[in-house]
């Protein structure tokens, strides 16, 4: 396999090739990245000099790179992770959102469709279905019902990649996660924040009353579900990817604090973000019984793998927190875009 990485420096695609790497040493992978404020090359450092990794620097609305990239590794498989992702910052810069999230994954799908991919599998999430309430679960035929630009930009974006299957007879997937968490999670999200800042005896953010549930999903498990559908998923289907564990934000919050032996006087409830969605549960029967996938880890042993991975490279968050991270990559690789 010669495999597209699309966002490959942030969270969960830089846990990817990390997988990629591990797990099928043999096949070519290609992260291309723009590199904007969640994308972090140290993320890879260890395999910045593996002999079947490169790294592009780009954006995913530049069709003469993209059409450069893939004729050079002719590439023949796409994973698309690339996009805004932090609906915060969303709210406040909706276009931003839709020139990545919409108009970058279609200019990525035209460009694999006309160099004729064999697998584009665009990575989604679970917030384009909208809010659950205190009942039920999402499954792939929940009706799309995003409530945030992000969202919105993500729904919109699943839509052109199944337009790109029903048009043009592209193999695609769509893969809809839950709440990741694990390594390298940029520390803007609600488990790296509430880990860091506790490290520093900071203040603790938590959304209104604290109530809203999400299910957890540990990225390596993510990670193990991507591979499977992008091997075995079958082409034009959706599979919805849990880790069946809700969990109310205040129990997250209040378990970090515990485990790290810090005072609950450091949370402090804030005003509620706008149309934050109040629960999302993911049904993930599909890929479990189609494909045979099935999480690893508890949520109770992948959390303290998580909290101990935030200790012990204490240097890699606080290079983000101060700003640092981002001069990593002129250090490295200078001014221009790289390809090894």
């Amino acid at each position: 396999m010669r495999l597209l990485v699309a966002g490959g420096a942030g969270f969960i695609g830089s846990n990817f090739v990390h997988h990629m790497i591990k797990f099928h040493p043999e096949d070519t992978v290609v992260n291309y990245d723009l590199l904007t404020y969640a994308g972090n090359l140290e993320n890879l450092k260890d395999i910045e000099d593996h002999p079947t990794y490169h790294f592009v620097h780009g954006d995913i609305r530049n069709r003469e790179l993209l059409e450069y990239v893939f004729d050079q590794f002719d590439i023949d498989t796409v994973v698309n992770f690339a996009a805004e992702s932090h609906v915060d910052r969303s709210i406040t810069e909706p276009d931003l959102f839709v020139k990545s999230n919409v108009l970058g994954t279609q200019n990525l799908l035209d460009v694999a469709k006309s160099k004729q991919v064999t697998k584009y599998l665009q990575i989604s999430t679970d917030e384009v279905y909208g809010s659950l309430g205190a009942d039920g679960f999402f499954t792939e035929t929940t009706p799309l019902a995003p409530n945030s630009p992000y969202s919105a930009s993500k729904a919109s974006a699943d839509l052109m990649v199944r337009a790109y299957y029903e048009t043009y007879g592209m193999n695609i997937n769509i893969t809809r996660c839950s709440n990741n968490y694990g390594p390298y999670h940029f520390p803007e999200k609600l488990i790296p924040l509430v880990i860091t800042n506790a490290l520093e005896d900071k203040e603790l953010p938590v959304y209104g009353d604290g109530q809203n549930i999400r299910d957890w999903l540990y990225v390596e498990d993510h990670c193990a579900a991507i591979d499977l559908v992008l091997h075995k998923g079958k082409p034009g289907e959706v599979y919805n990817v849990g880790g069946h564990n809700e969990k109310r934000n205040i129990d997250i919050v209040e378990l970090i604090v515990d485990t790290l032996g810090k005072s609950c006087d450091l949370i402090k409830h804030v005003s509620d973000r706008p149309g934050h969605d109040r629960r999302y549960a993911i049904d993930p029967t599909k890929i479990e019984t189609e494909l045979g996938w099935k999480p690893q880890y508890t949520f109770e042993t992948a959390i303290k793998k998580t909290i101990q991975w935030y200790l012990d490279y204490e240097d890699w968050w606080r290079k983000i927190k101060s700003g640092e991270y981002m001069d990593y990559y002129k250090k490295q690789y200078g001014s221009k875009s790289y390809v090894k």
